[in-house]
């Protein structure tokens, strides 16, 4: 992988990370994903105003990307809503970039190097080494475990139709913007549907951290989406997810969530991975 995307890819890993704690910290899980996502179809629309207009190719791909987003977005805020950030999130996470691996080898048929396949297992190994703990084993509830693992499909699946939506688009950037306004469209709407107007009084108090989380979460599918017209999806899919070792950090220093010998273990596997993905 080019050093650049490698290092572009490592940034949107930090991004990302930092706007799942906010989520975490503040108001209600639902409402902090919608406000989020609202602010970023208000950023995406500031986009498509100053880059190129997608091609046409790509408004299929992006249409599903809003449906699956909001999958993703609704899966996501019920793990969160009953389990700690430092393991939903690596189990939400975690199986996504296998599930990508094969994905594209299968269906997109876009061929992954021996070594970055390679990296991308030891990753994904080290990702649920960090989501164990106490007695090394997983201790979640049924449903938040149902939800968490759904929310890895959802990753998945939109990880694909975003890679090759990117690529047909002729614009990663404004692909991006695109994708933005459709995921807003879709969640506010579920949003209202299921909440009522009254979530606007409610997410309004919260405007400045949710900007915060749009600006991060938007710029992190950003360099996302034009990495994969770069580099190879899976690779890029496995390498995002070293945000798994920046969420463990701050989950300990912020919510003073346990962090124990297996998930530092699991820390360096990540590593390890990232390392094998940048050589391939």
């Amino acid at each position: 992988m080019d050093l650049t995307v490698f290092l572009a890819v490592l940034l949107a890993a930090v991004m990302h990370a930092s706007w799942n704690v906010l989520v975490k910290l503040k108001l209600d899980r639902f409402l902090s994903l919608c406000l989020i996502q609202t602010l970023m179809g208000v950023m995406g629309l500031g986009m498509l105003a100053v880059f190129p207009w997608p091609a046409a190719a790509s408004l299929p791909y992006a249409l599903a990307s809003g449906v699956l987003h909001l999958g993703y977005n609704l899966f996501l805020a019920r793990s969160y809503r009953t389990g700690d950030l430092s393991q939903v999130y690596p189990i939400a996470r975690g199986a996504a970039p296998l599930l990508t691996l094969l994905a594209t080898v299968i269906i997109v048929h876009e061929e992954v190097s021996a070594i970055g396949a390679l990296g991308i297992g030891i990753l994904v190994a080290g990702i649920w080494f960090v989501s164990l703990r106490g007695k090394h084993s997983l201790r979640l509830d049924p449903a938040t475990l149902f939800f968490a693992l759904g929310t890895s499909v959802f990753v998945a699946a939109y990880t694909v139709v975003d890679g090759l939506g990117g690529r047909v688009s002729g614009s990663p950037s404004s692909y991006a913007a695109l994708v933005f306004v459709f995921d807003a469209i879709f969640l506010a709407g579920t949003a209202f549907w299921l909440r009522g107007p009254g979530i606007v009084r409610q997410v309004a108090p919260f405007w400045k951290s949710g900007t915060a989380g749009a600006l991060l979460s938007a710029g992190a599918y950003w360099i996302a989406i034009w990495a994969m017209s770069e580099a190879p999806i899976a690779s890029v899919a496995a390498l995002r997810e070293t945000s798994i070792l920046i969420v463990m950090l701050l989950s300990m220093r912020y919510l003073k969530e346990t962090v124990t010998w297996p998930r530092l273990a699991g820390a360096m596997l990540i590593v390890a991975g990232a390392v094998l993905i940048r050589m391939s």
